[in-house]
């Protein structure tokens, strides 16, 4: 009945408007304002429970009980978030299609190939014995409130009535087997690998590839034997298709969603590169504290969106009282506190990734070796069904080791997945429900051991002063293999299941009194990562490099000083590079002008900044190229993307490594030539860009931030800028605490820190915190893109936690009672 109304509405075509708040602003006594009041009746909540919301969007539940507390996280994740999380679900469940049209049938089919279709007992009791029943609850809150809307329609989010349909109800099952939303690693990089080795020879392959990706700890790959290197040129489309985000154009919504929307990029590499990952944290010892409590600081590195990824917020009930943030479509808090512990996390690279090629019978496409024999592929039939036209059938063929994303019926080979997104407890984050009620050290840890996905590095503090480092994840056993190619799905390369959580290493209250991580490797000296094989592939070391600087230059380091270091932007090779210039000088005019600027530059990206603007433009469109033409032989030149600028500053500061001496003279001589060419031409195109006066080029005139909505691009006029905030001048780069990746064609920031914290260990209103853009999802709220501004400045607000601060700050009380 009630969604039958909202459906009305929606093929009605009714303009939608929040509903105003009851009650308006009072003022209280002594003339401030007081809180808005709304009361509503909601089916399925057993006693009355509060929403406080906070003049910075963060709503505060207060239940009366756990399973209200996450009901009512569940409703409240709807009525702010109800548009992202229903397309967030429709997209990972491989169901927009029903609702956008035909454009979708092959983005739905891929991302159903990698849904979790094993046993749910084993599923749900790989997080934590009550976890079936706490995602139960959080759906129903969910689900209530799309009942709520079906009798407040004026409620319903604008962007349904602009698509022209109803959001859907939840299962519980929903929450936990959508997977490719998450980050794993490194299916792409595998494929980038492989086609340098196509492109050049399986010997010395593997090695040219070491310029575009430097493997660490010390380790050197080869060829898997029988694998031909020589892959499809699409073979990661469908993956591609599976986990990127929804993009909905105009020419969709005008033609009757018929048209081709944006699909995955043909550079599948370029594509990786440009949306890579990364995040920093770091926990201080008392001892090291200026306020003689731990302090937890975190900013979790992703790509940006409209509504933001990241919600913020705090649940109270008895027994339970966590303040952090987390996704809006999950029960629980995975970044934050629970009044006795604190927890925040970055990416601790696991390979939990690996392609097979299979050879498929020539009789019979539906069948592959394996050792021996033959092997009958599963097939799974499923209908898609399609707005506007009839469903379509889709078929899903699965290998032992998973999902067939490509088929070669020429060569007679398909393409396969392994991954351990189809292991039981690996849904993204969801796990933070069994780490976030620990109580101490040991507890925390206990929940660790079993953590599935994303890998993470765990910094830990409590208000007893401990402190800590907890690395987790599924970490697959390859007993012949490192991971770092394709390999052939014959049986002779397979998984020999997974080193428990203990097998990972730890600290606990270490001397140093800090601990910080930025994805680097970061395994100890001693850790027997030759037997184990984790991973070889870490994120540049520069983020953590720079942190760590910064927090041994204090004896006592603040909260203030924490936000002053999320928000750092000396870039550290920006000062290796400048050293190598500092002794050159040049016949040629632009490139002496480009060493004039660069002098004395003490690698400060701000987005005022000439020199930044150079620098990036430099290192990312001119340095990498010829250095590959130095360090590579021909054949090899075009066979890679852009170089690891790590190995390109290793090399250049010890040329002899790579460089081979040319017709001109030494190895150093070659160094200058590459450093000096490349610079020269690098200010050429600044010129181009920006004009001939080198002192009014501005890096934030090329690189900006802008946070895009789904519509972004099918809708415009005062809608459009409605829903999709301005683009801001970004300052920062690559490998800057403050991290900004950019896309390489126009240098639109694609992603960094979505959200920060400082805690402030024990005195918990002192703790700080902001979110990208806003709190909320309702483009008619005050709290949509109102956090923009701070963000950009490196300015937070309180992170509230006492329940007389809160009230303090509050704006608005929603008032839930349980419906008749």
């Amino acid at each position: 009945m009630a969604r039958g109304s909202i459906r009305q509405l929606v093929r009605g075509g009714l303009a939608l408007a929040l509903a105003a708040t009851a009650g308006g602003v009072a003022l209280a006594a002594d003339g401030t304002a007081s809180p808005s009041t709304r009361t509503l009746d909601v089916a399925g909540l057993h006693q009355p429970a509060e929403i406080l919301i906070d003049k910075w969007g963060v709503p505060h539940i207060y239940a009366a009980s756990t399973d209200d507390a996450f009901f009512v996280q569940g409703f409240n994740a709807a009525r702010d978030r109800l548009f992202q999380i229903d397309l967030w679900r429709r997209r990972g469940l491989g169901e927009l299609a029903a609702v956008l049209g035909p454009s979708y049938v092959e983005q739905d089919r891929a991302a159903r190939l990698f849904l979790y279709r094993g046993d749910m007992g084993r599923e749900w009791a790989a997080y934590a014995p009550d976890a079936r029943h706490i995602a139960t609850k959080f759906v129903a809150g969910i689900n209530a409130y799309v009942d709520w809307l079906g009798a407040h329609p004026a409620d319903l989010p604008q962007e349904f009535q602009l698509l022209h349909y109803a959001p859907a109800k939840w299962k519980p099952e929903d929450v936990v087997r959508i997977r490719s939303h998450g980050l794993t690693r490194n299916l792409t990089s595998e494929v980038a690998r492989a086609n340098t080795v196509c492109k050049t020879d399986r010997e010395n392959g593997p090695k040219f590839d070491e310029i575009r990706f430097g493997l660490q700890p010390t380790w050197h790959t080869s060829v898997p034997d029988g694998l031909d290197p020589c892959l499809p040129k699409d073979v990661l489309k469908v993956f591609a298709l599976a986990t990127e985000n929804v993009r909905i154009t105009k020419a969709a919504i005008t033609a009757g969603l018929s048209m081709p929307t944006r699909v995955a990029s043909d550079d599948d590499g370029d594509a990786a590169a440009e949306t890579s990952e990364g995040s920093n944290n770091w926990v201080i010892a008392p001892s090291k504290s200026a306020t003689g409590r731990p302090i937890l600081a975190n900013d979790p590195h992703r790509a940006y969106s409209t509504p933001s990824l990241r919600y913020i917020a705090h649940l109270n009930a008895p027994g339970m009282d966590i303040i952090g943030a987390g996704e809006p479509s999950l029960p629980g808090i995975s970044i934050g506190h629970n009044g006795t512990i604190a927890f925040g996390l970055t990416i601790f690279n696991i390979d939990q990734e690996d392609l097979y090629v299979h050879e498929l019978d020539p009789a019979d496409d539906h069948r592959y070796r394996y050792r021996d024999g033959w092997e009958k592929m599963r097939v799974v039939r499923e209908a898609i069904a399609v707005k506007g036209a009839a469903p379509v059938t889709a078929e899903l063929l699965f290998t032992r080791d998973g999902p067939v994303i490509y088929t070669d019926a020429g060569k007679h080979r398909s393409y396969v997945v392994r991954s351990g997104w189809f292991e039981p407890g690996m849904s993204p984050y969801f796990g933070s429900i069994s780490y976030m009620r620990a109580r101490n050290f040991t507890e925390f840890r206990k929940a660790m051991l079993h953590w599935g996905a994303p890998t993470e590095n765990q910094v830990y503090a409590d208000v007893k002063g401990n402190i800590g480092w907890i690395p987790g994840g599924l970490a697959p056993i390859r007993p012949n293999w490192d991971g770092l190619m394709p390999v052939p799905g014959d049986g002779r390369y397979e998984w020999a299941g997974f080193w428990s959580g203990d097998k990972l290493p730890s600290a606990y209250n270490p001397p140093s009194g800090y601990v910080t991580t930025s994805n680097e490797m970061n395994l100890p000296a001693d850790y027997p990562y030759r037997e184990r094989k984790l991973g070889f592939e870490w994120t540049n070391g520069s983020r953590h490099a720079r942190l760590d600087e910064l927090i041994r230059s204090k004896d006592k380091v603040s909260v203030e000083d924490s936000e002053h270091f999320q928000n750092d932007i000396v870039s550290i090779p920006a000062r290796r590079l400048m050293t190598l210039l500092a002794p050159l000088s040049s016949d040629d005019a632009k490139t002496q002008a480009a060493l004039d600027l660069l002098h004395g530059w003490n690698g400060e990206e701000g987005a005022a900044s000439p020199q930044a603007a150079l620098f990036e433009v430099w290192t990312t469109r001119h340095l990498g190229d010829e250095f590959k033409r130095a360090a590579l032989p021909e054949n090899a030149v075009g066979a890679m993307g852009a170089p690891d600028i790590a190995v390109v500053l290793d090399t250049l500061e010890r040329p002899q490594v790579l460089l081979a001496a040319g017709a001109g003279g030494t190895v150093e001589a070659r160094r200058d030539h590459v450093l000096l060419s490349s610079l020269g031409a690098a200010y050429a195109e600044m010129e181009k860009l920006q004009g001939g006066d080198a002192k009014a080029w501005q890096w934030g005139k090329l690189q900006t931030s802008l946070p895009e909505h789904p519509l972004m691009e099918a809708v415009d006029g005062a809608l459009r800028a409605k829903l999709q905030p301005d683009a801001m001048a970004k300052q920062g780069g690559p490998y800057t605490p403050n991290q900004s990746t950019y896309r390489t064609s126009d240098f639109r920031q694609t992603n960094g820190p979505s959200f920060r914290m400082v805690l402030d260990v024990g005195n918990w209103d002192e703790s700080r915190a902001v979110n990208y853009p806003g709190q909320s999802g309702n483009p008619d709220d005050p709290h949509y893109a109102d956090l923009r501004r701070m963000w950009l400045d490196g300015t937070y607000f309180p992170l509230l936690y006492s329940r007389k601060a809160i009230e303090a700050a509050a704006e608005t009380r929603i008032l839930l009672k349980p419906a008749k």
